[in-house]
C-alpha cells in the first residue's frame, strides 16, 4: 500500500455518463456532497462510456487523464459520482497513487460525521463495516502471506483473516444493539398508539427543507443547514393541531439518488418510524428543477421499507423562491388535501398546513358509538385491549354502546378478524 500524504482533502471529482441510463444526474449533486463532507474540490471531470471498464472503470486513457489532474492540482483524493466494485477501487488507487472513494462511500463519511445519538452512531458504523468487509484486501496488500513448512508454521490466520473475524464479531454486536434500540422504539409507538396520539412523520430528498419545516411547526431548533444530510438522528415531538389534538411529529434523514441498500438496512431502526406513521408529510423543493426525479427517488426508497401506500401529503416547500407563487392547498378528486403549497423558512402557508393535516387525520380516525350484541363479545374485549374504549353503557337486552376513538384502518381489521361486518355496529348518526 502507497503511503497516503498528510494533508487537507484536496478532491478530483468524476462523473462518467452510461448511454443506457440517460436520466442520470449531472455533476451538481456530487459536488454539493463533496462540500457537505469538508473536501477541497480541486478539479471535475465527466466523461461518457457505452460501459463500465471491468479493470478501472473509466478506461485506461481516462484514468491516465485523471492521474494527470491530480499530480496538476496536488489532489489526494478522487471521489466516484458511482459504486466501484473493490477490485476497481483497489486498480485505480494503485495507478493514481491516492484515495479513490465512491459515492456509496462518501455517503458513508458524511453519515459519520452527522451522528451523534448512540444509536445514530451504531447504524453508521453497521454500514461502514458491511461496506468495509469487502475492501479489507486493499489495506493488507504490503504483508506477505503465511506460508506453511518448518520454521514457517504461524498462529494459522493471516492478519486479513484477523481482521475478518473481527469485523464479523462487531457486527453481530452492533446489530443485537440495534435490535433494542428496535424494541425501544417499538415500545414507544406502541404507548403513543395507546394514548391515541397519531404520528406524522416527515420524509423527502436530502436538502429538502424537512427540518427547517419541522422546527417552524414544533418550535424546536434542530439543526438545519443548506446541506445534504444535516439531519441524520431522528427527532420526535409533540404539536398541537387545531381541531384535531396532540400529534407526534418525527424528523427523519433525508433520501438520496442511489440510496446503498446497506443504508436503508442499518437505518432500519430509525426508519420504522415511517413505517409506523398514521402520516407522511413529503417534502418537495418546489424550486429545485430536478423535483420530479427526486420525488420518484423518494417513492422507490419508500417502497423499499414498505410504506409507499402510507397516507401521504405532498409539501411544495421554498415557494419564496418561486415568483408569483402564493400558499395553497390542492385537493384531489375526492376533495381530500393532497398537496400545500408553503414555505417553511418564512412561515407562509403554515396555517393551511395544519388544517390539511387535521382533516386527513380525522378522515382516517373514527370517534362515535358502536353497538355490540353480547355474542360480539370477542370484538368488545379486543377494543378494550386496543384501550379505545372512551365510554361504555350496556341496555336491557345485554347490547353494549361502546363511545370509541380508532384509527380507521385499525377498527376494519378488528371487524374482519372477528368476522363482523362494520356497517351492521355503528351508528352513522353518531359518528
Amino acid at each position: 500500500m502507497f503511503e497516503r500524504p498528510n494533508m487537507g482533502e484536496r478532491a478530483v471529482l468524476v462523473h462518467v455518463q452510461f448511454s443506457q441510463n440517460k436520466e442520470e444526474s449531472d455533476l451538481s449533486e456530487l459536488r454539493e456532497l463533496a462540500l457537505s463532507a469538508g473536501a477541497e474540490i480541486v478539479a471535475e471531470i465527466e466523461a461518457s462510456r457505452s460501459a463500465p471498464d471491468a479493470k478501472l472503470f473509466v478506461g485506461s486513457g481516462k484514468a491516465d487523464e485523471i492521474a494527470e489532474i491530480i499530480t496538476a492540482n496536488e489532489a489526494n483524493l478522487v471521489i466516484f459520482d458511482h459504486t466501484l466494485s473493490p477490485g476497481q477501487e483497489r486498480n485505480l488507487e494503485k495507478l493514481l497513487q491516492c484515495r479513490v472513494l465512491s459515492r456509496t462511500g462518501l455517503i458513508l463519511d458524511i453519515f459519520a460525521q452527522r451522528a451523534h445519538t448512540f444509536e445514530g452512531k451504531l447504524q453508521v458504523e453497521l454500514a461502514q463495516l458491511q461496506y468495509m468487509s469487502t475492501r479489507l484486501v486493499r489495506g493488507w496488500t504490503h504483508l506477505e502471506r503465511q506460508k506453511g513448512g518448518i520454521g514457517l508454521r504461524g498462529p494459522g490466520e493471516t492478519q486479513l483473516e484477523m481482521d475478518k473475524r473481527l469485523i464479523r464479531d462487531r457486527l453481530k454486536l452492533i446489530k443485537k444493539r440495534l435490535e433494542k434500540v428496535r424494541g425501544q422504539r417499538k415500545l414507544g409507538r406502541q404507548a403513543r398508539k395507546r394514548s391515541l396520539i397519531p404520528t406524522v412523520s416527515i420524509v423527502g430528498y436530502t436538502n429538502a427543507g424537512k427540518s427547517t419545516l419541522f422546527n417552524r411547526l414544533t418550535g424546536s431548533e434542530v439543526y438545519a443547514a443548506n446541506q445534504l444530510f444535516a439531519t441524520l438522528d431522528p427527532t420526535l415531538r409533540q404539536i398541537q393541531v387545531p381541531q384535531l389534538g396532540k400529534v407526534i411529529l418525527a424528523d427523519t434523514v433525508g433520501f438520496i439518488r442511489n440510496l446503498p441498500h446497506d443504508l436503508v438496512e442499518a437505518f432500519r431502526a430509525t426508519l420504522e418510524e415511517t413505517v409506523e406513521a398514521d402520516l407522511l408529510l413529503h417534502v418537495i423543493d418546489a424550486s429545485n428543477p430536478d423535483k420530479e426525479l427526486y420525488q420518484t427517488q423518494v417513492e422507490l426508497v419508500l417502497q423499499q421499507i414498505g410504506a409507499l401506500e402510507h397516507p401521504c401529503l405532498k409539501i411544495m416547500n421554498k415557494i419564496d423562491l418561486l415568483e408569483g407563487r402564493s400558499p395553497k392547498i390542492d385537493f384531489d378528486e375526492e376533495n381530500k388535501p393532497a398537496q400545500v403549497w408553503l414555505s417553511a423558512e418564512s412561515g407562509q402557508g403554515m396555517n393551511l398546513l395544519l388544517d390539511a393535516i387535521a382533516g386527513l387525520l380525522m378522515q382516517s380516525t373514527l370517534q362515535g358509538v358502536i353497538s355490540l350484541s353480547p355474542e360480539q363479545g370477542k370484538l368488545r374485549a379486543a377494543l378494550y385491549q386496543q384501550q379505545c374504549v372512551l365510554e361504555e353503557s350496556i341496555d336491557d337486552e345485554g347490547k353494549s354502546e361502546l363511545t370509541i376513538k380508532i384509527p380507521k384502518a385499525d377498527l376494519e381489521d378488528l371487524c374482519r378478524r372477528e368476522g363482523v361486518k362494520l356497517d351492521e355496529i355503528f351508528d352513522s348518526t353518531k359518528f
